[in-house]
């Protein structure tokens, strides 16, 4: 019953990391560009009826040619998973390690301030 159980958690951890995949815009079917968070069936269909006309060079060529793609939804996606040409937009990119990085800082900085608490109260006393 213990194994059934490990196992059944094995899997849904397993499923759940797969949520955030990398899907190449250029690669990928309709149902893998519709796993990624702000592509729906039609935005999957306008992709593959673009890239039937050639693939898609940079995220640039891409928005030009989907309609409804900018800048801010284009960051979106990338952030969700979607590349193309295996590159992640630019913009998308450096925002995400920024938020990553930020947390770090916060922590330390606390860390530093109550370490720094009791040093003072000994000296008041």
């Amino acid at each position: 019953m213990i194994k059934k159980l490990m196992l059944a958690v094995a899997t849904l951890v397993a499923s759940t990391g797969f949520a955030f995949a990398q899907v190449d815009i250029n690669k990928a079917d309709a149902a893998a560009l519709d796993s990624v968070k702000g592509v729906g069936p039609s935005m999957s269909k306008a992709i593959l009826d673009e890239r039937s006309k050639g693939e898609f060079k940079d995220w640039a060529d891409f928005q030009k040619r989907v309609k409804g793609v900018g800048d801010k939804k284009a960051a979106k996606l990338s952030e969700a998973g979607l590349q193309v040409n295996g590159k992640g937009k630019e913009g998308a990119v450096a925002k995400a390690e920024a938020k990553a990085d930020s947390k770090p800082v916060k922590a330390a900085a606390a860390t530093k301030e109550a370490k720094a608490k009791p040093a003072e109260t000994k000296a008041a006393m």
